[in-house]
C-alpha cells in the first residue's frame, strides 16, 4: 500500500507511475478525492463527539427542570455522533479498497512498457557449442531416466511431474548448496508453511489482477502459496523490529503451487512452467534508505548461485508494466536454455520499498524510539527450474550431462548422469 502522504503532497508521480505500468491512472485522483471526504468526516464526528461530552457534563449539572430539555439535546446528539461516525467508517472502507487497486510506485529508472520493454544490463559466461544436435530438458530428462512426465499426468493431469533417482538427488543437491550460501551469507534457515491467510495474502499484493493463478481452499478459506515470499513477507506482521541496523534476512524453502491459468499454450512442454515445484527464497526486511543497496546484494547472491552451477545467463531490468504490484523495481536473472535459442528467467529480486510492510504493519523502531515503516525485499535463490537450463547446458555427445564442480559434493561425488540402459 502506497503513504497517503504520497497522494497528498505528490500525487502526480503516482500518476506518472500509473502509466508507466499502464494502469488505470484515474483511481489516484478517487483516492485523493475519497481522502478529503475520509477527513472532513473524521472531522466532523471528532466536533459533534466533543459537543457531545461538553454536553453531557451540563446534563450532569443541570437541575431537575432543566434536564428535560437537555436530555432531549442529548439522545440527538448521540444520533448525529453515531451518523457521523458511520459516515466516516464507510469513507476510511472506501478509501482502504480504492488505494489497495494501486500498485506500488516504480522508482526512477525503472524502463517503460510491458514484458518485451526490459533493458539488458550484463551478460555473462560463454553459450556452449555442440558438435551434435542437443536435446532438450525433456529428452535429456527421459533418456536419462531421471524426470517422468508421463506418470505425472497420469496421477495429476498436465504440468505435474515425478524426479526420479539424480533428477531428485539433483535438485536437493542445488537446493542444499543455496541454503548453505544463504546461510553463510548471514540469513535464516526457514521451513515455511505453504497455506496462508487471505489477510497475508492480500496483504503481499497476490490477489490482485492476477489472482486467478492462486489455489484457493474455500472449505478452510486459506490459499496455497505460489512462493515463500507470501509467509516470509507475513512472518513480521503486526510487529516491530527493534533492530534494522543490519536487514533482518531470511531464506525460505517451500513447495510452491501454481495455476498458470493466464499460460495457456506457453511452455506447455517439461518442467518449465508447472503447477508445483520446489523453490528456496531469499527475503530481507530493511531500512527503507538501505533497499536499494540491500537489492543489489540480492542480485549478487543469486549470481553467485548461477556461476556455481556454470550457467551462461543475463541480467535485465523488468519494464514497469511487467513488474508485479508489490515491486518498485524488479532484476531478472535469465540462464541460456540452448534448444530454444534463446534466455529464461531463472530468478527474480524485487525491492518492494514499504509497499508489503504498510500492509502488513510490520515497522521497524529507529535511533530516536520511533516507528517507522519497514521495506521488504525478495529474492529467487533456487527453484525447480534450474534443471532446465543445468541439463541442457552439460549435456555431453554421449547423451550424460556433466555434473557442475561445485553441486558435486552434495551428490556424494557423482560428476556425470548417465544415459539408462537399454
Amino acid at each position: 500500500m502506497i503513504d497517503l502522504n504520497l497522494f497528498r503532497e505528490n500525487p502526480e508521480q503516482i500518476i506518472a507511475s500509473q502509466r508507466a505500468r499502464g494502469k488505470e491512472v484515474s483511481l489516484v485522483s478517487k483516492v485523493v478525492e475519497l481522502d478529503q471526504i475520509k477527513r472532513t468526516a473524521l472531522a466532523e464526528f471528532e466536533t459533534l463527539r466533543a459537543a457531545q461530552n461538553a454536553h453531557g457534563k451540563l446534563v450532569a449539572q443541570a437541575s431537575k427542570e432543566e434536564k428535560v430539555n437537555l436530555v432531549a439535546q442529548a439522545q440527538k446528539l448521540s444520533s448525529d455522533v453515531k451518523e457521523a461516525d458511520a459516515k466516516a467508517k464507510l469513507a476510511d472502507e472506501e478509501l482502504t479498497k480504492t488505494v489497495f487497486q494501486i500498485e506500488n510506485v516504480v522508482m526512477e529508472g525503472v524502463p517503460e512498457g510491458g514484458a518485451d520493454n526490459f533493458v539488458v544490463l550484463k551478460e555473462v559466461g560463454k553459450k556452449p557449442e555442440f558438435s551434435f544436435e542437443p536435446k532438450d530438458h525433456t529428452q535429456l530428462g527421459e533418456s536419462l531416466d531421471i524426470i517422468d512426465i508421463a506418470r505425472g499426468a497420469k496421477i495429476s493431469g498436465s504440468r505435474f511431474y515425478f524426479l526420479k533417482g539424480l533428477g531428485a538427488r539433483l535438485e536437493l543437491a542445488m537446493m542444499q548448496m543455496a541454503l548453505d550460501q544463504a546461510s553463510e551469507a548471514g540469513f535464516t534457515a526457514l521451513i515455511t508453511p505453504t497455506l496462508v491467510k487471505p489477510e497475508v495474502m492480500q496483504g503481499t499484493g497476490f490477489l490482485g489482477e492476477h489472482s486467478a493463478e492462486v489455489y484457493y481452499l474455500p472449505a478452510d478459506d486459506l490459499y496455497l502459496t505460489g512462493t515463500s515470499e507470501v509467509a516470509l513477507a507475513g512472518y513480521h506482521s503486526d510487529e516491530i523490529l527493534e533492530d534494522l541496523d543490519t536487514p533482518a534476512r531470511y531464506a525460505g524453502w517451500s513447495t510452491c503451487y501454481r495455476r498458470e491459468a493466464g499460460s495457456h499454450g506457453k511452455d506447455t512442454k517439461g518442467i518449465l512452467r508447472v503447477h508445483q515445484f520446489n523453490k528456496l527464497e531469499m527475503f530481507s526486511y530493511c531500512k527503507p534508505e538501505d533497499a536499494e543497496k540491500e537489492h543489489q546484494k540480492l542480485m549478487a547472491w543469486q549470481e553467485q548461485m548461477l556461476e556455481k552451477c556454470a550457467l551462461p545467463y543475463r541480467v535485465i531490468d523488468v519494464a514497469a508494466g511487467d513488474l508485479g504490484s508489490s515491486a518498485a523495481r524488479k532484476y531478472d536473472i535469465e540462464a541460456w536454455v540452448p534448444t530454444q535459442g534463446d534466455f529464461r528467467e531463472l530468478t527474480s529480486t524485487s525491492n518492494c520499498t514499504t509497499f508489503q510492510a504498510r500492509r502488513l504493519n510490520t515497522r521497524y523502531r529507529d535511533k530516536n524510539g520511533k516507528t517507522q515503516i519497514a521495506a521488504t525485499l525478495n529474492g529467487t535463490l533456487a527453484t525447480t527450474r534450474w534443471l532446465v537450463a543445468i541439463l541442457e547446458n552439460h549435456q555431453q555427445q554421449d547423451g550424460s550431462v556433466i555434473i557442475p564442480k561445485a553441486l558435486r559434493p552434495y551428490l556424494g561425488g557423482v560428476e556425470r548422469i548417465t544415459p539408462k540402459a537399454k
